[in-house]
Order: structure tokens, then C-alpha cells, then sequence
């Protein structure tokens, strides 16, 4: 797939609601939602409903601690690192020569406003926390300091934790935390990707006084963040200059066609083949064999260089040319088997298996959600349809067309068009989740709010399950249908399957899900 070094997504520009009225609004909310527990009904009529409702986002993570039995009184048992570990985790993100830049940004540039500074790791450990001595004190009394573990599991709604699962510049805002101790602080974050390899390495954040909150304070700290993700890049191409001087004096001895690639598969050098930008190497890393398959490039032999490969066709194209990456999985298309792996929140893959080979790679958080919806809609989606199912707007197609050309120009045959959808002859299998509410947490698509409560409704289920692809015929747009139950004796019976508690239905329409949200585009 192609990956993009970061999921650039535009913070929301809006003032923030008075502390007073957010605070209805969580009280409300989390009230009416135990209340329904407490009866066993259903969902609410749409004149039971209150009037202030988070946003969907904060809707989203409210509705999942509720599930998770967070006491918003409480919390939970926190998890601190110890000195040692801070310091190898610190050493491990690379971001520790930033935190000068991000000092004099971030501090110097508040205006005089009372913050506290966090830098966090891609699982949410403070590592490095800074700020006016007072403010600090009050941290510390609600647990927010370093070495503390800042996730949603432990302290309830916050910006560090949001900005990490949703990929994107996030703002908590008083009431919008979880847990009611919090309320008088407003937190700003934005996630930092390694722009090599696209992987999160941790969020930066910013924290304060509710009633000192300014506007500004996102659009600041997502600056920051595009700032250590270009210092991040400018060490990569340093990095892969000493590669490249490396390689010249090695591919001038090599007989044939070769390139260089450093760790992550960006190309150094190349000789005898047009150099690829970047190849797309196993997620899972290379195998013992001395030959593997490539979607761009076919058969080849692999050896280790430094910090890189060295990669070498083993079948040259008649042409004299390698072949396009749509025409050497296109070979894939009859029989292969597809699989789009969504049990890991934080990293959805997708896999191929044909007769030309197997491949894996991580994907982007676009390409994970279109090629879920194209799974559960094998008769496949139009471009608008597909605007509408990710933004709730159909005439929104350009994105959708952008981002479906760079999926088939490495997918090739697997993907047909006219309307977008999987070849008849690819069998697919989606793996979710264990918890429905965790499939593509960081998406607010409008058809997967829809089919994560589907699935925790027990509703519909993901294709593929227990090796059984459903006719197209048969499948409802945007889900695929339980098939009937049958006896607990029945040959073939299906294993079952565990479904979350009557109550997750419910607390789910008490917060969410929103038809009309939209999800933010990503730029290459």
C-alpha cells in the first residue's frame, strides 16, 4: 500500500463550549445511559433525548469506558514506568534531541499562558513533562506526570489518548474528560509519525486551566508536531545519504539489475532498473528463503547491507523493464485470497496469498476503512457512494478516486472498477476485533459507526468468518448478514460467538453513533 509518513489531518478550528454546559452534557449522558442500563430498554425515541450531546468523538470514548465499568469517580489503578525505563523509552522514540525545538515552540509561543508541556510515547507513557511549577503540583495530584500512562483505560478521556487513537490533532476540553477530576483542565494534543515508515512514535501535548483555554493552543501544538516529524525526516535522508555512499562502490561490482533499499524500503541506489521510490517490504519482515516476491518487482533475491538490502530481480521482463506493480499481482487475481486484518487497532494489515506469491503490509487508516467497505459490499460501490459511506457527502468522489488509484496500482486485478469492488474470483476475509467498538476506533466514517454497532448489535457480521464468503447477491449494503442459527447439535455449526453485553447497545445510542459525522481526508 502506499503509505504516507503522516495522516495529515487538519485541526478543528471551533471555540470551545462553556465549562458549565459541557459539564451538563457529561452528567446527562452518563446519567440517562445507567438509567437505561438499570431498566433493560432499548434505545431512547428521538423526544427522550437530551438536547446537549458530545461530540462525537468524546461520544465514542465515553460509550467505551461505560462498557469497560470506568468509574468517572474514580478511575482506575494507574501505571507508572520507573527512571530506567523512561530513559530507554526515551532513547527508543527518537524524539529526545527534539524536545529543545519543542520547548521553544511550544512554552516560549503560549503567550504567557499557564501550560504544562507533554511529550508521550506511542502507547500513551509520559515521558517528559515541563511546565510552570504550580501547575505542575496540580498534575501531579491527578496523576499526570512522567512515567504515568495517559490511556483512556486508566484515566478516562484525554488529549493524549485521543490524539493517539484517532491519528489526528485533538482537543479535550474541560467536561469532555472522562473523569470528573479532570474537568477543570483542558487538554491539546497531536501524534507524530516517523515520516519513514509512517509508524506513530508518540503524541505532543499541551495542558492547563479550563478557564484559560485558548483557541490557538491546537493549531500550535499540531505545528509542533509537523516540526519533529520534519526534523524526524531530515535524519532519514541523512541517514539514507550514508546508505547511498555505501552502495555506489557495491552495485558497480553487481552483474544485473540491483537497487538498494535502506530499512523501511526507501530506495538509496539502483542500477540496470528505473529506481522505485520506495519498495514495499513485508510487515512481517523477510522469511529464511533466499528468494521472496515483491508486488513491484517479482522474484527476487534478498541480502542484507547495513542498514538496508540489497535486492536483486531474478527474472528480468522481456521488455527489459520491471513490471508494474498492477500486473504482477493482477496474476494474484484468480483464487487469491485476501485478507484485511483489523484486530489490532493500532495497525491494520492487509494480506495476500496467490499463486504469483504472498504479501503483507501495514495500512493507512483510508485504505484500511475503503477496503472494509468494499469487503462487506462485494457488489461493489460507486465513488460516490463511497464519499457518502466515508464523509457523508457523495460529491466528495475526487478523494475517493485518488486514494482507489493508489490502492490499484498495487492491488492491479484484485480490484475492479466501474463500480469499485473486489474480482468475483478474490475471497475475502475481514478479522475484527474482539470488542466491535475497536474496529478502526480512530475512524468517525458514517458506514463504520454504522457497522461497528451492527456487530455489537449481533446484527451483522465481518465476510469471511469460519471460511464462508457469502453470495454478493445476499449482502445488504454496508453489512452482511447473520446467517440463521442453528441447533447447538447441528453439524457445521458455527462457533459461537461472544458478543458484548445487552447494555453496550444501549449506552452506544445514548452517546453515538452520528450519521451525519465526517471524516477528515488524508493528503499524500
Amino acid at each position: 500500500m502506499r503509505q504516507t509518513g503522516r495522516q495529515t489531518r487538519r485541526p478543528e478550528r471551533r471555540s470551545p463550549q462553556p465549562a458549565a454546559e459541557l459539564a451538563k452534557v457529561h452528567d446527562r449522558t452518563l446519567a440517562e445511559a445507567a438509567a437505561r442500563d438499570l431498566a433493560r430498554e432499548g434505545a431512547p425515541s428521538d423526544g427522550d433525548r437530551p438536547f446537549l450531546k458530545p461530540r462525537p468523538e468524546i461520544g465514542d470514548s465515553w460509550a467505551r469506558l461505560r462498557r469497560l465499568g470506568l468509574d468517572p469517580d474514580a478511575g482506575a489503578a494507574a501505571v507508572h514506568l520507573g527512571p530506567a525505563e523512561v530513559e530507554h523509552r526515551r532513547r527508543a522514540s527518537g524524539l529526545d534531541p527534539l524536545l529543545p525545538v519543542l520547548r521553544d515552540t511550544l512554552l516560549d509561543q503560549a503567550g504567557g499562558v499557564p501550560l504544562i508541556l507533554a511529550i508521550a510515547d506511542a502507547e500513551g507513557h509520559v515521558l517528559w513533562q515541563e511546565g510552570e511549577r504550580g501547575l505542575r503540583r496540580s498534575a501531579d495530584r491527578i496523576g499526570f506526570l512522567t512515567g504515568a500512562r495517559w490511556v483512556e483505560e486508566t484515566v478516562g478521556t484525554n488529549g493524549i489518548a485521543a490524539a493517539l487513537r484517532a491519528r489526528r490533532p485533538m482537543q479535550v476540553h474541560s467536561a469532555e474528560h472522562y473523569l470528573r477530576s479532570h474537568h477543570s483542565w483542558t487538554c491539546v494534543a497531536a501524534p507524530v509519525h516517523d515520516p519513514g515508515t509512517g509508524r506513530l512514535v508518540g503524541a505532543i501535548n499541551l495542558s492547563g486551566p479550563a478557564h484559560t483555554v485558548q483557541p490557538y493552543l491546537l493549531q500550535l501544538t499540531a505545528t509542533a508536531a509537523r516540526l519533529a516529524e520534519t526534523e524526524l525526516r531530515a535524519r532519514r535522508l541523512e541517514s539514507l545519504h550514508q546508505l547511498r555512499t555505501l552502495a555506489a562502490p557495491l552495485l558497480a561490482r553487481v552483474n544485473g539489475p540491483a537497487l538498494v533499499v535502506d530499512a523501511a524500503g526507501w530506495t538509496a541506489a539502483a542500477a540496470g532498473l528505473p529506481p522505485p521510490t520506495r519498495l514495499r517490504l513485508p510487515s512481517e519482515g523477510w522469511n529464511s528463503a533466499a528468494v521472496h516476491w515483491l508486488p513491484s518487482l517479482g522474484e527476487c533475491a534478498i541480502e542484507p547491507l547495513a542498514d538496508g538490502w540489497l535486492i536483486r530481480p531474478v527474472h528480468r521482463p522481456e521488455n527489459g523493464r520491471p513490471g508494474d506493480a498492477g500486473a504482477a499481482v493482477a496474476e494474484q487475481a484468480q483464487g487469491a485470497r485476501l485478507r484485511v486484518d483489523l484486530r489490532r487497532p493500532e495497525r491494520p494489515e492487509l494480506s495476500v496469498h496467490g499463486v504469483a506469491g504472498s504479501w503483507s503490509h501495514a495500512l493507512s487508516p483510508r485504505h484500511a476503512e475503503l477496503l472494509l467497505l468494499l469487503a462487506v459490499e462485494r457488489d461493489g460501490r460507486s465513488a460516490a457512494q463511497l464519499a457518502d459511506a466515508l464523509f457523508g457527502d457523495p460529491g466528495r468522489t475526487v478523494t475517493v478516486r485518488a486514494e482507489l488509484s493508489r490502492l490499484r496500482r498495487h492491488l492491479g486485478g484484485l480490484l475492479a472498477h466501474r463500480p469499485y469492488r473486489f474480482a468475483d474470483s478474490v475471497l475475502v476475509t475481514v478479522l475484527g476485533p474482539e470488542d466491535p467498538y475497536d474496529l478502526l476506533p480512530a475512524s468517525s466514517a458514517p458506514a463504520v459507526r454504522r457497522l461497528r454497532a451492527g456487530l455489537a448489535a449481533g446484527t451483522v457480521r465481518l465476510p469471511g468468518l469460519n471460511g464462508v464468503q457469502p453470495p454478493a447477491s445476499a449482502v445488504p449494503p454496508g453489512a452482511v448478514p447473520v446467517p440463521a442459527p442453528r441447533g447447538p447439535g447441528s453439524a457445521g455449526a458455527p462457533p459461537t460467538r461472544r458478543q458484548p453485553p445487552a447494555s453496550s447497545a444501549d449506552s452506544w445510542a445514548s452517546v453515538g453513533p452520528q450519521a451525519c459525522s465526517a471524516s477528515s481526508e488524508t493528503s499524500a
